[in-house]
């Protein structure tokens, strides 16, 4: 384990809540410290880190692979960020694309045309973990002249498909 400031200040202020706790069911300072000294790891790591990984949606980022990309499309999200920043895929044809990523999941509707663009490819990056989470992530790769220019993450609602007994 390593030890960081963040962890060194959230296990103080949870020993200093168990102590507060603790001492108002009695009042001896000395077993009062000692039983919160030793339940502090215990709470910390069963009930408070915890807690925050539900809440918070913090995730881990990788560095784009396109062997990882196409074996586990639910974890994409964890190398968009640092492709969009890296410019990775600027630059990079069609053909290059489709054997990087594999085939585009679905194109983006051009309302100018009344048909999908076949300039605008767009990839579901899966869904961030998080307890509050109602969107999927996905993102749009933009090309001109066969060579990406733009990539576009964005937001997707989550929407279920209703079943048989529910339609009824």
């Amino acid at each position: 384990m390593i030890i960081t400031p963040f962890l060194v200040i959230f296990m103080s202020v949870v020993f200093v809540l168990l102590f507060l706790f603790l001492n108002t069911v009695d009042r001896r300072k000395w077993l009062t410290a000692l039983i919160s000294l030793v339940l502090t790891p215990f709470v910390y790591f069963y009930m408070f880190y915890p807690f925050v990984n539900i809440v918070s949606n913090y995730h881990h980022q990788k560095y784009f692979d396109s062997g990882a990309w196409i074996e586990k499309p639910a974890l994409r999200y964890e190398m968009i960020d640092n492709t969009i920043e890296s410019d990775t895929l600027i630059g990079v044809s069609k053909e290059k694309i489709k054997s990087l990523l594999g085939n585009y999941e679905w194109l983006t509707w051009d309302e100018s045309l009344k048909a999908h663009n076949d300039n605008k490819w767009n990839y579901a990056l899966g869904i961030e973990p998080g307890a509050f989470n109602g969107e999927k992530e996905c993102v749009e790769i933009i090309f001109k002249d066969d060579k990406v220019t733009e990539l576009r993450h964005y937001q997707e609602e989550i929407i279920y498909e209703k079943t048989k007994n529910e339609a009824e």
